[in-house]
């Protein structure tokens, strides 16, 4: 199974359900949507049997089709848990190349070398002067 969560405005929560819905028929895996109705946070459990590499690979294209579908809402990736490793990838459509860009410099700046956390962020390298 893959836990994870993405926010939506409150008001698009039923376009969320339903396009959770379907991506999950479209893929070919379950998903369940438990949510924070309130907050418009919601937590898509996608299963799948991780014993059958066509059935993981359909689950990881569920996920980033979920969280594709929060932003294009309006929405985030991440209502509560973080981005972690898992969400890394989509973080630049969350974000944008320029918030990534200055990210990027921010943590050249306090980690030059690159020893805290590595690869847990999918960032490139800032060039010098750039």
């Amino acid at each position: 199974m893959l836990f994870e969560d993405v926010g939506v405005p409150v008001p698009l929560l039923p376009d969320l359900v339903d396009g959770v819905a379907a991506i999950a028929a479209r893929s070919g895996v379950e998903i369940a949507v438990v949510a924070h109705a309130g907050d418009g946070n919601t937590h898509p459990i996608i299963v799948y049997d991780a014993a059958d590499p066509d059935s993981v690979d359909r689950a990881r294209r569920a996920f980033a089709e979920v969280m594709a579908l929060a932003i294009g809402l309006g929405g985030t990736i991440t209502g509560e848990h973080g981005v972690g490793r898992a969400k890394r990838a989509a973080l630049p459509d969350q974000l944008g190349d320029d918030v990534i860009a200055l990210t990027r410099r921010i943590k050249d700046a306090l980690d030059p070398d690159g020893i805290l956390n590595p690869g847990a962020i999918l960032l490139p390298r800032s060039t010098p002067g750039g």
